[in-house]
């Protein structure tokens, strides 16, 4: 079924950008407009709070717990919306033209989103009011274009002013480049070869499939069959976009830009494809057929089946890609199933449609399990024990790709979606499993028996830093990011600090101290990793203040001194982060500028995250706490949720950023329970 906004209770009406192009202000901490947007609670509340009145914080809390009780779904999960930037369905649109099965109401409604998404000075963004992106903005174009917008639409006039003077589509990333190669509209020989071949490659080489992140591994393997065919739709005149090139391209133009300095990684492996192109153009290629043989047995062993390829856009979109280009027919069960799993990412109204890029019930529910937990509802409540359950129903029990690194491990796990078993994640089974600790379900001993398997296998994900990464481990060969194809720079999935943090919460909540050996060395893999300013890099959310939070919380429940030196001044940044109006906030920028770290307009999202961070180091005390907690009662809604505009989630980081609609309201939730609770251990009920 198609994943419309009626069918569900959370709100998934499309959200329209505020098209506002201004840029980042980058001192938000002074300003006194931000201040001025929050008012400060008066202190008899707090007074009313110690004595245990029917104060703001409980009926703020209480509102929020029956917000999540409204949203609950039948079957017993959350499950919010998960928003990206437009390529997800620009893509959709050019995958349908490529497929020749163009459903032209569909398409309508696709163009309708779009042109909701342009700002208003033509261009297409990657993330709430940031930056225009080049991009995206031609792919935007490019699909309205299929969907019959002429050129001379008022929209894409000024979508092709921006283009043009940003350099055209020389200057686009390697994925765009690819779509339009796929239509003649860009030659494949500016596409960054990732020869077929690379399939027959063993385990043991430097550079092999399984060397590759999961999610890259998962796209390229599909791309390079479509890469190897090189197939071009013929587009009629109308629909063509030789309009967004500066000048007519001249083959000199499909080389690769190299860096300045002769002895250099990247100037090397452009060096690498000028050979690989040479080789892709013989007619003698002997291994070529047994590795597109292996590819095709690669995707067709790796669909779910529920039709998903791991469980993202990219991978299941190309996988159909790969298929047809191999002669698959529009209405092979395969692509049928596939099919029908892109249409199931989809959100739909009466006059717009949205794909999204990943879909997120598992990770959502288990957020939501903990915020309620916080919030003081019961460990045996039917709603949570009904979550516990269907948590417990969603384990993966089967041998995925991180075999391939770690063949003696057990299966155990969770996955980010509803069904992903060739890809569990460290991250979700954490946060599963510290979800479900203390929920009372039926069968405890299956709960048991799942919650050993998963921490096994968290613990078996450890890699040889002491870190972890989300899919697979020791996948930590940076140099991989320096080929041509790697300009999004996520061709692997490195140990990071956030998830680190994640693991030492879970080994702290089952059990284990910090004199476990894997403790120790995660550890000091966090002492490494630590930034000069005390913060920590946030991989998988925006930014600093969310790897911060995640350090701290995995620090003080695996039983660290909470007083050590590198920890206070992972508080002090914190607190030197506090915006004026009491919250905290961070842009998206601040994974290229690093002046803007912990910097923006506070969200209720990030100020909950450095709120736990701080809580969680014993400050629970401080002004600054008090003052966040302020912040997150006076900026609640009458329905127990916020208003949260950016994008705080991490696909990417700098080109590809997420915004979980779910994120605004569990994380305050948390916060708020988690404070209450605190202060009454302490002796001091609020």
């Amino acid at each position: 079924m198609n994943m419309k906004s009626s069918k569900l209770p959370i709100s998934h009406a499309l959200t329209s950008f505020n098209s506002s192009s201004a840029p980042v202000d980058r001192s938000l901490q002074d300003s006194s407009k931000a201040a001025a947007k929050v008012h400060r609670l008066p202190s008899s509340i707090w007074k009313s709070m110690e004595a245990g009145a029917d104060n703001p914080l409980d009926q703020c809390i209480t509102r929020t717990r029956d917000f999540f009780f409204r949203e609950q779904l039948p079957d017993g999960y959350w499950w919010a919306e998960l928003e990206s930037n437009c390529t997800i369905t620009a893509e959709y649109i050019m995958l349908f033209h490529f497929l020749g099965m163009v459903d032209r109401n569909q398409e309508r409604k696709m163009a309708n989103y779009l042109l909701r998404q342009q700002t208003p000075e033509g261009y297409w963004c990657i993330w709430y009011n940031g930056p225009g992106d080049l991009s995206t903005t031609i792919e935007a174009y490019f699909a309205l274009k299929l969907a019959g917008y002429p050129a001379d639409h008022p929209a894409m006039v000024k979508a092709r002013e921006f283009i043009l003077a940003n350099g055209g589509i020389l200057k686009a990333r390697v994925f765009t480049k690819i779509f339009l190669a796929l239509f003649g509209e860009f030659s494949w020989l500016g596409v960054p070869s990732m020869p077929i071949e690379l399939m027959l490659l063993p385990d043991w080489a430097y550079f092999n499939m399984y060397e590759l992140s999961s999610w890259a591994r998962a796209t390229i393997i599909p791309l390079s069959v479509v890469m190897t065919t090189r197939p071009v739709y013929k587009l009629p005149p109308h629909a063509r976009v030789q309009e967004l090139f500066v000048r007519p391209p001249r083959p000199i133009d499909y080389t690769f830009t190299k860096e300045d300095g002769i002895l250099t990684w990247k100037n090397f492996f452009i060096g690498v494809d000028h050979l690989l192109k040479v080789y892709e153009s013989s007619p003698i290629r002997p291994f070529k057929q047994r590795a597109t043989e292996l590819a095709e047995q690669w995707i067709l062993e790796h669909q779910e089946k529920t039709g998903d390829w791991g469980g993202i856009q990219p991978a299941m979109l190309n996988a159909i890609l790969a298929l047809h280009c191999l002669g698959y027919a529009n209405d092979h069960p395969v692509i049928v199933k596939g099919l029908e799993a892109l249409a199931n990412f989809c959100i739909e109204d009466d006059d717009s449609l949205t794909l999204q890029s990943c879909i997120s019930p598992v990770w959502d529910t288990a957020l939501v399990l903990q915020a309620m937990q916080e919030g003081g509802i019961p460990s045996d409540h039917p709603a949570l024990v009904k979550a516990a359950q269907w948590l417990l129903d969603r384990e993966v029990r089967i041998r995925g790709d991180w075999k391939i690194k770690s063949p003696e491990l057990e299966p155990g796990g969770w996955a980010f979606e509803f069904q992903n078993d060739w890809y569990p994640d460290v991250d979700d089974t954490a946060a599963v499993l510290i979800a479900i600790k203390n929920i009372k379900v039926k069968n405890n001993k299956a709960k048991q028996d799942a919650a050993r398997r998963g921490i096994d296998w968290c613990l078996g994900m450890q890699s040889k830093n002491g870190g972890w990464g989300a899919f697979d481990k020791d996948n930590t060969k940076h140099l991989l990011n320096k080929i041509p194809f790697a300009d999004l720079e996520a061709l692997i999935d490195p140990p990071t600090a956030d998830l680190t943090g994640r693991m030492l919460e879970l080994m702290g909540n089952f059990g284990y101290d910090k004199n476990h050996p894997q403790a120790v060395r995660a550890i000091e893999f966090l002492k490494k990793e630590q930034e000069p300013e005390g913060s920590w890099f946030g991989r998988w959310g925006v930014n600093y203040i969310y790897g911060t939070w995640y350090v701290l919380i995995g620090l003080e429940a695996i039983g660290e001194d909470m007083n050590q030196p590198y920890v206070r001044k992972a508080v002090n940044w914190i607190k030197s982060r506090q915006n004026l109006d009491g919250g905290w906030g961070e842009v998206c920028e601040s994974y290229y500028d690093r002046t803007l770290m912990g910097c923006g307009t506070s969200t209720a999202s990030q100020t909950a995250w450095a709120l736990m961070a701080l809580m969680a180091a014993g400050e629970v005390h401080c002004n600054a706490v008090e003052r966040g907690i302020q912040y997150l009662l006076a900026t609640q809604k009458q329905d127990g949720t916020w208003d949260e505009d950016a994008f705080t989630g991490t696909g990417f980081p700098k080109f590809f950023m997420i915004k979980y609609h779910i994120y605004r309201n569990c994380f305050p939730l948390t916060a708020l329970g988690r404070f209450r609770r605190l202060r009454g251990e302490h002796g001091q009920p609020c």
